[in-house]
């Protein structure tokens, strides 16, 4: 099952959602140049560098000291992807279910769920393995955060959905609680199956992040649904 489109309309200009896109794109340039003037050990370097490594994170946060560049790679790495279908797949995601919790929450609010939840996503799998010193790269966590937003305040939303059924496919409108319900459920079930692998630029996927984001941002999102307000 493919998300394609919501069918929310939004009559609100959704410019983090935008922006954010534009960064993830910008930062794909950049690593598109670096492998351009380096090749793989150079890109390599880079996720190294301003990736989010488990390892030097705990060490930094237990040290005593100023954690101040473990913190900053826990942001700059929610910028960096490994690949087009890594990048696209979470584009995709982000502009589908981003402009509605944006257009219901308001810029300053998305945002901080955003940032909240990529913070909460990096948190969760370093929790599962803290001495993994392969860096995690990816707004996957942060998007998680999003899709846990709108499963709260958009329940029932109809999203426009490839469903594959054997060797046909169908558009189906979908309600939102079934999408991103067996989204979830996927990401437990692959987490769970997961535990003591690898993650990180080998080609593994942190799926606790992907876990710890979107129950992050449903909870963030919890009391304007409990509210029933549209803020701005």
């Amino acid at each position: 099952m493919i998300p394609l489109r919501d069918a929310n309309p939004t009559r609100r200009t959704p410019v983090v959602t935008l922006a954010i896109i534009a960064l993830c794109a910008a930062a794909f340039g950049m690593e598109l140049l670096v492998m351009a003037q380096g090749g793989a050990l150079a890109l390599d370097e880079l996720f190294l560098e301003r990736g989010s490594v488990p390892a030097e994170l705990v060490a930094a946060l237990t040290g005593g000291g100023l954690p101040f560049e473990a913190v900053l790679d826990v942001f700059t790495s929610m910028f960096l992807h490994a690949g087009w279908l890594h990048l696209l797949g979470n584009l995709l995601f982000l502009w589908i279910f981003g402009i509605n919790v944006e257009g219901r929450l308001g810029h300053v609010r998305f945002l901080l769920v955003y940032l909240v939840g990529g913070v909460a996503a990096n948190a969760a799998q370093v929790l599962v393995d803290p001495t993994s010193e392969i860096p995690m790269i990816g707004a996957s966590g942060a998007i998680s955060a999003v899709l846990g937003a709108y499963l709260v305040l958009f329940p029932r939303a109809r999203i426009q959905s490839l469903v594959f059924l054997g060797f046909f496919y169908q558009l189906i409108a979908v309600p939102a609680v079934i999408v991103l319900g067996f989204w979830f459920l996927l990401q437990v079930a692959d987490g769970i199956g997961a535990l003591g692998t690898t993650t990180g630029m080998d080609g593994g996927v942190a799926f606790f992040a992907h876990i710890g984001g979107f129950v992050a941002g449903a909870l963030l999102a919890l009391p304007f649904r409990l509210r029933g307000a549209r803020v701005g």
